[in-house]
């Protein structure tokens, strides 16, 4: 059997493709390969950007409804924390993560693109978490989706599971990015390029700060601003950003 996720590195910019085609669905054997691949990525300070994205025509429409259906408690609970971990290792990265969303993109492979820092949608994708229309809730990441578009079109989408089209999730803030079909790699690129322009190290401190914002309260999230920005002065990208603003030319940040 064929890895069920593959790797492509350009410079900086490595590319994470679940690879379980046509709809790349989640079992144990990709569960864990996506947590250890994103563990080991980890550790490496030369990457400044991971995109995940899918093969066929999914980025993945969740679980394979085969694994869950004859689950006890005990295995549901087993599954569910080892989803919990894949899916934190890809929100906790300290990369940005972009989400290239090439198709249907449900269940837990919706939680898993809210994972992400940015997600870049092609035009015919769908988004939904239709967990409750086979018998069980959304969790893990479902439970960012109240503070990103409101309450009402959170419950809505986890009590009825229906699933909203590209163009709506873009209006409700779910994705940074339509584009074309044919334009979702391409755009990404765009994207991921943008950000390993800027210094590796500034990158990595917002990252945490990013993360760190979502779990705290104001008054802590603003003491760990100020560590933040006292901490990128011991390196010398300030220096070097500052300079190649003055003298009107691009930085020479090294990934």
């Amino acid at each position: 059997m064929t890895a069920p996720i593959s790797l492509q590195r350009a410079g900086a910019v490595v590319w994470c493709t679940l690879d379980r085609p046509p709809l790349n669905l989640f079992e144990p054997g990709l569960i864990r390969a996506l947590r250890d691949m994103f563990a080991e990525l980890a550790v490496d300070r030369a990457i400044g950007v991971v995109v995940l994205t899918g093969s066929g025509r999914a980025f993945t429409a969740g679980m394979d409804v085969r694994v869950l259906r004859d689950l006890d408690t005990g295995r549901a609970r087993e599954l569910i924390t080892t989803l919990h971990d894949a899916i934190a290792a890809v929100h906790r990265a300290p990369f940005p993560v972009i989400a290239a969303v090439n198709g249907a993109c449900l269940g837990a492979g919706f939680e898993l693109a809210l994972a992400c820092d940015l997600r870049v949608s092609a035009e015919r994708a769908i988004f939904g978490l239709p967990e409750v229309r086979v018998g069980i809730p959304s969790v893990i990441q479902a439970a960012l989706l109240p503070s990103m578009i409101g309450p009402g079109r959170a419950a809505e989408m986890l009590l009825t599971g229906v699933p909203v089209t590209a163009n709506q999730a873009l209006e409700w803030g779910l994705v940074n990015r339509v584009v074309p079909d044919a334009r979702v790699r391409p755009a990404t690129e765009e994207l991921a390029a943008s950000i390993v322009a800027c210094g590796p190290e500034a990158i990595r401190l917002q990252k945490e700060l990013i993360i760190r914002w979502r779990e705290t309260d104001l008054t802590t999230a603003v003491s760990y601003g100020i560590n933040a920005f006292a901490a990128a002065y011991a390196s010398d990208e300030p220096r070097e950003g500052m300079n190649a603003y003055l003298d009107k030319r691009p930085a020479n940040f090294k990934w």
